[in-house]
């Protein structure tokens, strides 16, 4: 179902052009008609040097590597972690071959980038966002049966960006009265990354932050800091998640202690003495 689904979204306009884009050198190198089209000097041309290969051997280590540190787990994951590299990589390329081709390819990169945004989550959620810190703060002091499970993230962070549909669909799945899933931007909101110990920088290795919070207190989080203060690695799946937080106890846990409603009382109700 899933590789199914990210099959799917591959036929949308910014990821069929990202992939283009990072296959374009390769491509017209490895195509003979193209090649000849692009690069007619010699025949050549159409093989990679040393310094191109070193170059595609470099993009393929760093791609490797920073997908995994981005907590990239999916075929989409993996792509959107990717494509910045990639299109680098190929630009460093094109200008190596041909300036003027270099040039052409970075008018469209950047027009990519501007005109196709990375496609957000549109789907159900049952989701609340917050602004400040004290707006967490006051939320979690209203009632304090209210199991919390929250997100501080960055808009510009790929972990991030992958997991926020990951989120939104536990929360569909695991929403009740007692048990709530709430999420605040750090980036926009710092105060609430001081608040509550993340670190919010562009090298942070806490975006995204999950913490449960229960009778108002914070029970438990991910990732998880150990007894030496080191930073424990988690990838947030779907599959971690509900692990990690025991999603389908603390739902049943939940279930069997729901909140009492209040009983009306009515103005024309009279006491019999």
């Amino acid at each position: 179902m899933k590789i199914s689904k990210d099959i799917r979204l591959l036929f949308k306009p910014y990821y069929y052009v990202n992939i283009i884009l990072s296959l374009s050198y390769i491509v017209s190198k490895k195509l003979p008609f193209l090649c000849s089209f692009i690069f007619p000097s010699s025949e050549s041309q159409c093989e990679f040097d040393s310094r191109e290969s070193e170059i595609l051997f470099f993009l393929m280590i760093v791609v490797m590597i920073r997908t995994r540190k981005a907590g990239s787990v999916t075929m989409i994951n993996y792509l959107s972690s990717s494509f910045m590299y990639t299109k680098v990589a190929n630009l460093i390329l094109w200008f190596y071959a041909d300036i003027r081709m270099g040039v052409f390819f970075g008018i469209i990169f950047i027009l990519v980038g501007l005109l196709l945004p990375e496609p957000t989550y549109s789907g159900p959620e049952n989701v609340i966002y917050f602004r400040t810190a004290q707006g967490v703060e006051d939320e979690l002091m209203r009632n304090k049966k209210i199991a919390w499970l929250v997100t501080f993230y960055t808009a510009w962070n790929p972990a991030c960006v992958n997991f926020a549909p990951v989120f939104s669909q536990l929360s569909v799945e695991y929403n009740l009265d007692n048990l709530k899933f709430g999420k605040i931007d750090i980036g926009r909101y710092p105060d609430a990354a001081k608040k509550y110990y993340v670190n919010d920088s562009s090298m942070s290795r806490q975006l995204p932050t999950m913490i449960l919070f229960k009778e108002g207190k914070e029970v438990m989080r991910r990732p998880a800091v150990d007894s030496k203060g080191k930073l424990q690695k988690f990838f947030f799946s779907e599959d971690n998640v509900k692990a990690a937080f025991d999603l389908n106890n603390l739902y049943n846990e939940c279930k069997n202690n729901p909140l009492k409603k209040r009983k009306e009382v009515t103005d024309n109700h009279e006491k019999e003495e």
